[in-house]
């Protein structure tokens, strides 16, 4: 077998390098591409990760390479996050400048020089700027844009005159959601408030839809919440991505109650932050929103309070003046007609003295001729009474016996004619006494066919049974 030129790996690695080295040294190229993989060793302040760029049409990779940067490259990402506050990690995208390296462990790499720091949030806006250009479109009827403001369906809403009721949606960790509730429940005026809260994930635009379920939850629970609060701590500008998510902005927008914003960004407005009916930078700025608001109405309660109390002191004022000066008049015009009616007074009392005594005068006289005739006609009457007496005595010796010779022959006249009534007399002449249910009865009416009857002769009583009954024509005892 004929023997096989070879070389090492090594050398081999190192051709490559050479050759690598011969074609881009001291070439430098701005380069686009997305980060993933990326790690970052804060002793040694080195950046690993590898650049991606993906097909637009389908997200597939096209293209990929290992990358570093430490020394002057590491202090150029940590100027970008200062400057833009967007951490240099997985999924952004950015414009690099980078120089071609061949290791012949690790293999090719791109050693970045430089990061574009407008360009990563540039392409953030141009999503976010079209994002807001298909929402108004596709949702004419609720939200708009006039001049620089968007008018939806949520900040159309009039807030509550006292904001008490409130469902918060943040996560459960999350302290911007504690300082919220902090702030709120330990508020300086003793304002009360009752929380709901509805947790979920508030960042990573991969967890829009868990976020929007829960606003359909807020939605579906039917609460009467006087608002809505979405809090979230602070964090780099991509962390925000969720919040410029389609969906939830147009769910935002269209929200039948008020939604507060205190997402905790310092710079750029999110698109929830546009839809809604408020927007703060921070949790504990929105509520001290809150209280302020309520602190608002208890001002104004206050301040018509106090008119009222001004108000009321001026009628007060007013009508006591009023009622002063009407007693003033009530009293010199009672002094006048006092004095006026005095003269008068005085006559009719000297005329009403006089008369009275002339009228005692009379009646004096009067009663005395009374008394003088009571004195002696009580006598003339007794003895006309006792003459009368006299009489009536005589009268009753001399008619006495005649009244009751009288009387006494009308009552045997009456006791004959009562013996010849009587029952037993009738009976014996041949009549007879009909009795039906144990009552005597003389109406024909009373008994029917069928009846039982007592029939009362003289010494003798017949039960019997109506077997017929006939009309009869009263003749037979006709003289």
């Amino acid at each position: 077998m004929p023997e096989i030129n070879h070389i090492r790996l090594s050398e081999l690695n190192d051709k490559i390098n050479a050759s690598i080295k011969n074609a881009f040294n001291s070439v430098n190229f701005w380069v686009i591409a997305d980060v993933t993989n990326h790690t970052f060793k804060a002793q040694s302040n080195y950046h690993h990760f590898e650049l991606v760029e993906k097909d637009q049409n389908s997200n597939n990779i096209i293209a990929k390479i290992s990358g570093k940067a430490w020394g002057s490259g590491a202090i150029k990402i940590a100027l970008f996050e200062k400057s833009t506050g967007q951490k240099f990690t997985n999924n952004i995208n950015v414009l690099v400048n980078v120089s071609i390296e061949f290791h012949s462990v690790y293999g090719l790499q791109v050693n970045v020089n430089d990061i574009d720091t407008t360009f990563t949030l540039g392409v953030l806006e141009q999503q976010r700027q079209a994002t807001l250009e298909k929402l108004i479109n596709e949702n004419q009827t609720f939200i708009k844009k006039i001049d620089d403001r968007y008018l939806t369906k949520n900040n159309q809403l009039k807030l509550n005159i006292v904001i008490q009721n409130i469902a918060v949606i943040s996560s459960k960790t999350s302290a911007g959601g504690e300082d919220f509730k902090h702030t709120l429940l330990n508020n300086p005026f003793g304002y009360k408030f009752f929380i709901d809260n509805y947790y979920t994930v508030v960042q990573g635009e991969n967890n829009a839809e868990q976020f929007l379920s829960k606003i359909i939850e807020v939605f579906n629970s039917q609460k009467p919440y006087d608002a809505v609060v979405i809090t979230r701590g602070g964090g780099a500008q991509t962390d925000f991505l969720i919040f410029d998510n389609y969906n939830i902005g147009r769910a935002v927008a269209k929200f039948p109650i008020p939604i507060i914003t205190g997402i905790g960004h310092q710079k750029n407005e999110t698109i929830a932050d546009l839809m809604a009916h408020t927007q703060t930078k921070t949790p504990t700025k929105a509520a001290e929103f809150i209280i302020a608001h309520n602190k608002s109405y208890e001002e104004t309660m206050l301040s018509f309070q106090k008119s009222i109390i001004i108000k009321s002191q001026q009628l007060f004022s007013f009508h006591f003046q009023s009622l002063s000066y009407l007693n003033s008049i009530v009293v010199n015009n009672t002094r006048s007609i006092i004095n006026e009616y005095k003269d008068g007074l005085i006559q009719i009392n000297q005329v009403t003295i006089n008369t009275s005594k002339s009228i005692i005068f009379n009646h004096k006289n009067d009663l005395v001729n009374i008394s003088s005739q009571i004195l002696s006609k009580p006598k003339i009457i007794l003895y006309n009474r006792i003459s009368d007496i006299k009489n009536t005595i005589n009268n009753l010796k001399t008619f006495n016996s005649q009244y009751l010779k009288n009387q006494s022959g009308y009552l045997g006249h009456y006791r004959s004619i009562i013996k010849i009534m009587s029952p037993d007399n009738i009976l014996k002449k041949g009549f007879a006494i009909i009795k039906h249910n144990n009552k005597i009865t003389s109406n024909p009416d009373d008994i029917k066919v069928g009846n039982d009857i007592d029939i009362i002769l003289s010494g003798i009583q017949i039960n019997s049974t109506v077997k017929q009954k006939s009309k009869y024509n009263g003749t037979d005892f006709n003289l």
